[in-house]
């Protein structure tokens, strides 16, 4: 063993281009493979973990008082499909006035009278304070910017009394705002009563919905008044990571199957160019076994290196990526439990070293198989007849007599050159791929924002103390106009209502001036008149609801019958828009929060600011711009993508150096009857750029077909429609770039081999001999 790996040892430092290849491919691969995996498996594990350790409900149900009692819940929660049950608890709605004195609260606040935290279902966490014990006190759930010091403030209701803060819990599946006790809740005038189910099939929506059946079958019709499932909540939590997981998977598997063809491309090479090696081995008393193992080791040293070292770049990348995709109201508990499992490490150390490996076997086999004679006596000539006969044919064409040479070469070694081509194909299939996700996210990241350049808050934070501006709601809005560059100013307001059948509150958002802004229409139309209302692709998912359905919202004792009349490119599934008549129908006092400007043609965005802030200091300002989001999924695709370029290419470099260097007496025997060293640059180049634009036709439609199957999942993932213009990415301009892409790869490759091969000389060759 001592032997096979001295042996590999020096062949290693003998091939240090092919180690560096082999190296880098395994470290980009294992790297984007551990990332996509731990973005898989994170996914769903967190939520998993909190919610399991919570006992949380799988189904969120409010029943109607009037027609069901406690005791007709408290049997039908016996029923054989229910494994556990929570309740009865009586439920209030709350519309609590937005100001400071209530402590962040504001909009419609669901109440519940619980007489402690624990229980078969839904163990609320009360991370500071205690539970409320009598009339007065109020437990909040949680929020990032309240912490225990906040103990004892109070909350004031509509009613002009106050409640008591005495603690802070936490409820991942958020069965209520609050929590107090059941003493309290009668003064609140509940509305529902809330029951709290475990089934013991959860698996799927289907489940839930035949366990619900089972519940309710013996109730009176109309005693449920709406249910949420975990399921929809799990979808919301992990949706931005299985956003990330699609197109970061690809790039894994695309840079796995790189390195299967550059690793099996290297060794089949180190064994053709090697023939007199093996046969020095062989004579020196190698076994073919030991034969095998010096190549299978000398592969092994550079991809488990860059396998430790891709796994370790993996999980220090994921750190802040994944902080990065979980972010909201529930991170902080989910942040515990976010990481890169044990078994992803574990795959990514021991299957890529295996992959790699297994590429190395076929070659490798050869060498074992190789007698030492055969092996002495082969030389590194290639064989005759295969590419000389295409030369010969060549000849007779229009041809250059160096481009007729160069693409015959390939044809000499056809093993190398076929894996070599698909190298290259796969390199043109990133590219593709990556310029179609590049350009769908670049115009997802910037849709509706050509509809306004800057959006004026009112109300502005400084040294810690609100300031409010100075006009009024009409003024504010007349000034805005009047400032230089404005072209149109459309006010937005924000108020929160219950939407009638389900447990939750929606926030309907008001748009005075014109309503189609900031979003894109995939379905249906506008609204034209008061009563119809725009809602984005999650919030009619998340509420099993469709274009031309009705739903009805409450706010403050009033109730207003709207109709869906479009369907918008929105991820926030509790968003619904509609136009100011509409939302004064219902809210008479909305007021807005926001103004939206679109700026003149040319006009600076940065000077309307400034006039902005001297005309209101009580404004604050946000110009328009790409999101997060989409410059995190373009910036890393663009750098795997050159990435993976890069090495196709290094792949290509090693192919142009071992022709060369097979073919070394060739090249003497054309210098010497006098082909120039610039005819040789050009034959060697051609060589590989007859591979790199065949490669292009061949990577192309594998890059669309990686696009169809990898963007609509990413759109899926996060709830949205993507409209037509924003994947019809494929044009003729594109497609012509993009076929230029597998020469640029070959070329860049081949470049400085043949530079190389074309300094030799005659006597260089002949002293080689």
């Amino acid at each position: 063993m001592r032997a096979v790996w001295k042996a590999a040892r020096a062949a290693v430092r003998r091939r240090r281009l092919q180690t560096l290849v082999i190296w880098l491919v395994t470290l980009v691969s294992t790297g984007s493979i551990v990332v996509a995996l731990g973005l898989v498996d994170a996914a769903s594990a967190p939520f998993d973990h909190a919610f399991g350790k919570q006992r949380g409900p799988h189904v969120i149900a409010a029943f109607d008082p009037a027609g069901v009692s406690d005791a007709q819940l408290a049997h039908a929660a016996r029923r054989p499909a229910v494994e556990a049950a929570a309740g009865p608890f009586r439920q209030a709605s709350l519309d609590l006035p937005r100001d400071a004195g209530n402590f962040g609260l504001g909009g419609e606040v669901t109440v519940v009278g619980r007489s402690g935290p624990g229980g078969p279902v839904d163990r609320v966490n009360v991370w500071a304070g205690r539970w409320p014990t009598r009339p007065g006190e109020i437990v909040l759930n949680r929020q990032s910017d309240w912490t225990a010091d906040d103990l004892g403030k109070k909350v004031r209701l509509p009613s002009g009394r106050t409640l008591t803060i005495v603690g802070f819990g936490f409820d991942l599946s958020h069965t209520a705002d609050a929590w107090v006790a059941p003493d309290q809740i009668a003064a609140l005038h509940p509305t529902g009563t809330q029951m709290l189910f475990r089934f013991r099939d959860a698996s799927s929506e289907r489940a839930l919905r035949a366990g619900m059946a089972q519940v309710t079958e013996e109730l009176p019709k109309s005693a449920l008044a709406g249910s949420e499932t975990y399921l929809a909540l799990k979808h919301r939590v992990g949706s931005v990571a299985r956003a990330y997981a699609p197109y970061l998977m690809a790039f894994g598997v695309l840079g796995i199957l790189v390195a299967v063809l550059i690793v099996a491309n290297v060794v089949g090479g180190a064994v053709v160019s090697g023939f007199r090696h093996i046969g020095i081995l062989k004579a020196l008393g190698f076994s073919p076994g030991q034969v095998l193992g010096v190549y299978l080791v000398m592969i092994s040293v550079p991809s488990v290196l860059g396998c430790a070292l891709g796994t370790l770049a993996g999980n220090l990348l994921a750190h802040p990526f994944f902080g990065f995709v979980f972010t909201g109201p529930n991170a902080g508990v989910l942040h515990d439990s976010v990481g890169i499992a044990p078994w992803v490490n574990a795959l990514a150390l021991l299957g890529m070293p295996l992959v790699c490996v297994l590429a190395a076997l076929g070659p490798s086999m050869r060498a074992r198989r190789m007698s030492a004679a055969r092996a002495i006596s082969a030389g590194s000539a290639p064989r005759a007849g295969r590419a000389l006969g295409l030369q010969r044919r060549l000849a007779g064409a229009r041809l250059p007599r160096s481009v007729s040479l160069g693409v015959g070469l390939p044809f000499a070694r056809p093993a190398r050159s076929a894996l070599t081509l698909a190298a290259v194909a796969l390199g043109v299939t990133t590219v593709t791929f990556a310029t179609g996700l590049t350009t769908t996210l670049t115009g997802f990241g910037g849709a509706g924002q050509h509809a306004f350049d800057v959006t004026v808050y009112v109300g502005n934070l400084r040294h810690g103390k609100e300031v409010r501006p100075v006009h009024g709601d009409r003024q504010l809005q007349a000034m805005l106009e009047s400032l230089p560059g404005a072209a149109r100013v459309t006010a937005r307001s924000d108020d929160e209502a219950l939407l009638v059948g389900s447990t939750q509150v929606v926030m309907f958002e008001g748009r005075r001036g014109d309503v189609p802004l900031d979003s894109v229409l995939v379905r249906g139309r506008w609204t034209h008149r008061t009563g119809e209302v725009v809602a984005g692709t999650a919030f009619l998912h998340r509420t099993g609801t469709h274009v031309g359905d009705r739903l009805r919202l409450r706010k403050g004792g009033r109730e207003e019958r709207l109709t869906i009349v479009g369907e918008t490119m929105l991820d926030n599934d509790r968003l619904v828009v509609g136009a100011w008549p509409t939302v004064t129908a219902l809210i008479p006092d909305a007021k807005p929060i926001a103004y939206h400007v679109r700026l003149r043609e040319g006009a600076d965005q940065q000077a309307y600011a400034r006039a902005v802030r001297a005309a209101d200091p009580g404004l604050s300002l946000q110009l328009s711009g790409p999101n997060n989001v989409t410059r995190t999924i373009v910036g890393s695709a663009t750098a795997l993508t050159l990435m993976l370029a890069l090495v196709a290419s290094l792949g290509v470099f090693n192919t142009a150096v071992l022709n060369t260097h097979d073919r070394r007496r060739d090249l003497g025997m054309l210098k010497s009857i006098g082909m120039t060293p610039r005819q040789v640059t050009v034959m060697t180049v051609t060589s590989m750029a007859m591979l790199g634009a065949v490669g292009s036709l061949l990577g192309i439609p594998l890059g669309i077909v990686g696009y169809e199957l990898v963007v609509p999942r990413m759109a899926a993932a996060i709830d949205i429609t993507l409209p037509s213009y924003l994947t019809d990415v494929w044009h003729a301009p594109t497609l012509a770039v993009l076929a230029l892409a597998g020469l640029v790869i070959a070329v860049l490759g081949a470049f400085v081999p043949a530079r190389r091969a074309a300094r030799l000389t005659v006597a260089e060759v002949l002293r080689s001999e």
